[in-house]
């Protein structure tokens, strides 16, 4: 058989968010959000120095070392080996840059004018926001606190009829044991316990037309405590919302790379269809993987996405011979592309 549920204890019962005082976590909700937009705008400032420092540092080094293999006896594709190990630092560098850049500028003033204009002040009371919700929840508790605070007092006073009927029958048990008890004590004996019950009747009554009325009450001031604060969960929805946008808009930050082109125009013009390498009879569809604009009449132009077919495998340069779907053919750059599904 399954257990009953527990009842909530007492302490819950005095934080529950109807009992008296207890909307003030609401209210502050404002208050706490207000920071916590200072604590992003701190953290976007520490991460945007991070960010800038790397920067720097990966520019410094490529400098160093590109001055460093401009020294050396280097040519052909070592040397070419070596600029692109530099450029992709370089790229990384103004990658880093931009992200620096964005969080700094872009979303930190972002959330100062949002902040500004999101929780504006009240003089002498704070944000006008908190005092608004504050306000509006002291006003449509106060009937339904003053209702329930007679409710209290009626059942303390109860409790201790109760307790004073229940000694006056525990006096008039033993006056009636007692053989050589008179009949004039006893007698009065029994009247303090007939005039002790007569008092807790009376107040049991009055305690109770308290409690009917605190519990009719009770459905219109639930309604008006609602209403209040559905109008306040709008508002910290619209907040969490805008927090959580100016965090993910830190990743629309262009961080797409594009891979180098290593281009030998002269070998690639001069190459001859009689090499070694495969031709491929029908050919491979392949899908760009970015944006290419041929510079030379025998070089491919596409957008990223396009498929069109490899005829003819990489050589050691770096490039595959293909055709547009409009019948064009040429060359193209082999780390453009993935074979298509």
């Amino acid at each position: 058989m399954a257990a009953l549920p527990l009842e909530p204890t007492e302490e819950a019962k005095k934080q529950s968010f109807w009992m008296p005082g207890q909307y003030e976590r609401t209210v502050h909700r404002t208050n706490q959000v207000y920071q916590a937009c200072n604590d992003i705008k701190a953290c976007f400032l520490e991460r945007a120095k991070v960010e800038k420092q790397y920067a720097q540092q990966l520019s410094q080094w490529s400098s160093k070392w590109k001055k460093i293999v401009d020294s050396r006896p280097l040519y052909g594709s070592l040397m070419r080996a070596w600029q692109s190990f530099f450029s992709s630092a370089e790229r990384l560098s103004e990658l880093h840059t931009t992200i620096s850049r964005s969080l700094a500028e872009e979303e930190g003033n972002r959330l100062k004018a949002w902040q500004k204009e999101t929780f504006p002040k009240k003089l002498f009371c704070g944000f006008r926001e908190t005092h608004h919700n504050a306000t509006h929840f002291s006003q449509a508790q106060k009937p339904w606190s003053q209702k329930l605070q007679k409710v209290e007092k009626a059942r303390a006073v109860y409790h201790k009829a109760c307790q004073k009927e229940t000694a006056a029958l525990e006096k008039e048990k033993q006056a009636n044991d007692n053989a050589e008890m008179v009949p004039e004590k006893l007698q009065k004996v029994t009247a303090a316990r007939e005039k002790a019950t007569e008092e807790k009747e009376k107040v049991r009554e009055r305690y109770e037309k308290l409690l009917e009325d605190v519990t009719s009450y009770t459905p219109r001031y639930m309604e008006e405590m609602e209403a209040i604060f559905d109008q306040s969960q709008e508002e910290e929805g619209k907040r969490i919302t805008f927090l959580k946008e100016a965090f993910l808009s830190i990743h629309n930050v262009k961080t797409e790379w594009v891979p180098p082109i290593k281009k030998l125009k002269k070998r690639k013009q001069g190459r001859k269809i009689k090499d070694n390498r495969p031709v491929m009879i029908g050919g491979v569809k392949v899908r760009a993987l970015y944006d290419y604009v041929g510079e030379d009449g025998d070089e491919l132009s596409f957008k990223a996405g396009e498929v069109f077919l490899k005829v003819e495998e990489e050589d050691e340069q770096g490039w595959c011979r293909g055709v547009l779907s409009g019948g064009k053919e040429g060359f193209y750059p082999a780390n453009y592309v993935e074979v298509a599904d």
